[in-house]
This record gives structure tokens, sequence and C-alpha cells, in this order.
């Protein structure tokens, strides 16, 4: 890229131009070698008394030849541009070339660019009132430095120590609650072994999952077989509800509770004896393991959980409420005996407490007695009304909080439904029938009457625990039990509630006015 410009003045001088102008170009393309100023000023006269000034520079970079060349190509068009004219100016990315009739100037002729001023002498004066160094920028920067490095340094050691004093509190409270698990009579098991024996727990190895973390089968070096629950990070259960747990199983010893065989708090597991037949809700609501429960089995399984409450509520050394008693919290061993299980919302009561209020009612919805629902009143009556619910399953084969389908009439709850079939007399219709008719009828009125008893609105009305057992044991028939009342939840469609009249016989409540009433209830 080349720029040239011209001053407005004529001039008829042109020997004393190009003169200037080769001597010029010379001395620059001459002066210092690559990578110092190559620069040259120089004046040449022309009459009548007038001077014409002149000024070649090149840059640093460029060599002598590469100078020289630059500023004669320049040379070549300042004739063009700028002959005739008093002066002009041509350049270029690495050069330039001026002529003017007036000194542009301050310069002596020859003499390089001038050099940065140096610093003013700092006086004595200035020295005594300022004890700054020379260099503030430099001292400032080295400060800033330093003080990084040792907030980073300091930030590091706190970190370390930190987590240093944090792995210490964790194997002081390992420590601690092995050392409470050793006074309490509660083996301890390691990690290592439990690893062992799930095979790391493998998902091969995995029995099921629930709101508390998943449930893992493992085998003991010693060959005996071991069902392990994990609490996850993410439970529903807390680690106190998992604590609780462990104090009250530890605690607790009968042939229809899951026996607690150790714990590993290290990871939050639980080691209970494995139950090859699963749950009571496994094998009650699947059609293919239905089949295996035939009415013996049932009738066992239903006084094996009225024993257990028993024990629970009346002869244990504390006195328990389950609070979420429901199949799937009820085991079956090798020979279909029940052992209930989980007891992580359970509570322990003083020996002359018969009843709790608690502000946060935790269960399953349709095994929850009405009670407990609305009010938070836990007492031994509300594991009652599990209970019934329970034994009206068992002999139906039918889940409560599921509706029923009927072809002559609408949408239904179990509760509801038995207890119409019960007024009808027509309990045949309600028993199982993978059953296939073989069970003994008495024995299976009984139960759903005993059944009815417990799930009855009033909590003084149920039966307790030690009731039901002698009720089973004597083989008592309806006639020596009293008449159940209507079922809480007793509704025939969702939200439509329907009472008994004092013939026993259902009807649907009105008003004055034959306007149909409909009492809500939550679902």
């Amino acid at each position: 890229m080349r720029v040239t410009l011209g001053s407005s003045a004529r001039s008829s001088h042109e020997p004393e131009f190009f003169s200037l102008k080769n001597r010029l170009v010379a001395r620059a393309a001459s002066a210092g070698g690559t990578g110092q100023a190559k620069f040259a000023t120089g004046e040449a006269e022309y009459a009548p008394n007038g001077t014409m000034y002149g000024l070649a520079e090149c840059m640093r970079d460029l060599s002598g030849e590469e100078c020289n060349r630059c500023l004669q190509l320049l040379s070549t068009d300042l004739p063009s541009c700028c002959n005739r004219y008093q002066g002009g100016t041509a350049q270029n990315f690495n050069c330039r070339l001026r002529v003017q009739a007036y000194a542009y100037y301050d310069l002596a002729p020859d003499a390089p660019p001038p050099a940065a001023a140096p610093p003013a002498p700092i006086s004595s004066v200035e020295k005594e009132d300022d004890p700054r160094p020379l260099h503030l920028g430099k001292g400032r920067l080295q400060h800033a430095i330093l003080f990084v490095a040792i907030s980073v340094g300091t930030l590091f050691v706190l970190v370390a120590v930190l987590a240093c004093v944090r792995r210490q509190r964790r194997r002081n409270k390992a420590k601690k609650e092995q050392q409470d698990n050793a006074r309490e009579g509660m083996k301890y098991i390691s990690l290592q072994v439990l690893r062992a024996a799930t095979s790391n727990f493998s998902i091969d190895n995995k029995l099921g999952e629930g709101g508390f973390g998943e449930v893992f089968k493992g085998e003991l070096q010693n060959g005996m077989k071991i069902a392990v629950k994990r609490l996850s990070k993410n439970s529903a259960q807390g680690f106190d509800e998992l604590k609780n747990e462990l104090v009250l199983a530890n605690r607790l010893e009968h042939k229809n509770l899951v026996p607690l065989l150790g714990v590993c708090l290290q990871e939050k597991l639980v080691v209970y004896e494995y139950m090859p037949n699963g749950s009571l809700h496994t094998s009650l609501f699947n059609s293919e393991k239905a089949h295996q429960l035939d009415w013996t089995k049932r009738n066992t399984i239903i006084s094996g959980i009225a024993r257990g409450l028993l024990y629970l509520h009346e002869e244990s050394r504390l006195k328990v409420i389950h609070r979420d008693l429901k199949p799937s919290n009820v085991l079956l061993d090798l020979d279909m005996n029940p052992k209930i299980s989980d007891f992580g919302l359970s509570r322990a009561f003083g020996e002359d407490q018969s009843m709790d209020i608690t502000k946060r009612p935790v269960g399953t919805l349709g095994y929850m007695s009405p009670e407990y629902a609305y009010c938070g009143q836990v007492s031994t009556k509300s594991d009652m009304y599990s209970f019934g619910v329970i034994v009206i399953e068992i002999v139906t084969g039918r889940r409560n909080n599921r509706s029923l389908e009927d072809y002559d009439t609408a949408s239904r709850y179990l509760l509801s439904y038995v207890w119409e079939k019960w007024n009808a007399g027509s309990m045949e219709e309600v028993v199982d029938s993978c059953l296939g008719g073989r069970y003994p009828e008495s024995e299976a009125l009984n139960c759903v009457h005993i059944g009815l008893l417990c799930v009855q609105e009033d909590p003084s009305a149920r039966p307790d625990a030690s009731e039901v057992v002698l009720m089973l044991d004597s083989h008592s028939t309806s006639m020596n039990m009293r008449t159940p009342s209507r079922p809480a939840f007793c509704f025939t469609q969702p939200g439509v509630v329907r009472h008994a009249t004092a013939n026993g016989q259902l009807s649907t409540p009105v008003s004055d006015n034959e306007v149909t009433i409909s009492d809500l209830q939550p679902r």
C-alpha cells in the first residue's frame, strides 16, 4: 500500500530536489544494521535564498538493501506526485520519504529520532516525604501474588483439617454404635461379610424394593441364608426410623416375628433371617401362587398373625404398636408360618399407657384405622383394625385398597362388598375362588365374623388380640360371638356411604325433602 501527498505551491528547482532526495536515500539505507534505526535528514539550498528540507527513514527490521529498495520505489513515485511542487511525502508500511520547503523537524541533520525522556530525578525532599519504592507497580503485583498464594495454601490446609476431623467423627460414631449394639446384645456384621454374602449386592440377589430401600438375599459362610435390608439415601424411611426398628426388633423375640440377626450401620444395613416364601402379599395376590394357599395354610396364617400381635401388645417386655401391619409386612417361612416384620414405624408404649396421639400419622391407606388416619390416635385397636382387613383379604383373596367390579352392581370396595354379603347371608360368594370350595364353611364364616368385628368404626367395639386368639383357638361359632356393626369406610361407590338399618339392610340416607345426601369420605 502506498500513499503520496503533495503541497500546493509549485516549484521549478528540480536539480536541487533530486540531489537532496538521492542523498537522503543513500544515507538512510546505509545507516545502522538490521534492527537499528535507519534514519536520515538533510537540507539543500536553492536561489534565491531558499532551503529545502528532506527526511528518509525505514523500519528497523529492514536490512540496508531492503531499505534502499523500498525508498527507491518511493522516489520513483515522488516526482510524479510532487514534481513542480514545493514539497511532498511518499510512504508505505515499511519506509517514508518527505521533502518540504520549510523546516518541519527540530533535529540536526542526520540525527536519530529522539529517545524517550528519562524520568526526572527525585529530589531529596521527595525521597524523604515519599517512602514508596521506585517500582511501585511491580511491588504491588508481588504483594498480590503473595497474598493469593497464602490464601490458597491456608484454604487447602483448612479443607484437609476438616476432612480429617469429619473422618475421625465418623469412626468415633461407628465405634460408639458398635459399643451400643454390644450393650444391647445386637450382633454387628461387617460390611465385607455382607458384600461377600450378597455378591456385592448383585441385582440377581435382589428380593424386592420399598420406600425404605432394597432387600437382598445372601448366604453366609456357614451356609445360613439371610435377607439384607439396605436403607437407600433417598429413602422415605429415615435413619431414626431405622434405629427404632433395630432397638425394637432386637428386644422382641417370638416365633411369629422375623428374627433380627445383625446390623451394619456403616451403610445402614439390617440383617434378618431369610424367608423363602416371601411376603403374604406376594403369595395371596398372585394368581399362580394363590392356589398354593389352601384353607389350612390360610387359617394358620391368620392365627399366627394374631399370636404375633398378642405378643407385641401384651406379652413382650415392651408394649409395641406396629402401626403399619399389612400383607407385605407379613413374611412366610418354609412351612408357610407367618412372621411379622418391619418395625420402623412401630411405637413402644409405657406399661400403663393405652393410647397416644401423633401429629404425623404414618402407614398405608386401606389398613389405617379411621381414628388414626383422621385424628392421629394410636392404640392397640389401631393394629386390630389392620388385622381385621388382612383377615378379610385372606378369606376373599382380594385387596382392600382396590375397588371391585361386579356385573350387576356399581364399583365398590372390599369392606363394603363383604358387609353387604354378610347382611344378605350369602358369605359363600366372598370366599376366594382359588380354594375351589374346599374349606370348612363354619371356619371361613368365623374368620369373616372376626374380621368384621376388628374393622368396626368404634375402636372400643373391636376385640383385643387376646380375644381374637381365644375365638380362633376355641373354634367359636358365629352364634356365640357378638354381632358386628357397620365397618369403617363402608361405601359402595367412591364417595357415597351407605348405612345399615335396624333390620340389617342397607339404605341410602335421605333428608326430609327426599334429596339424596352424599356423605363424602377421603380416599
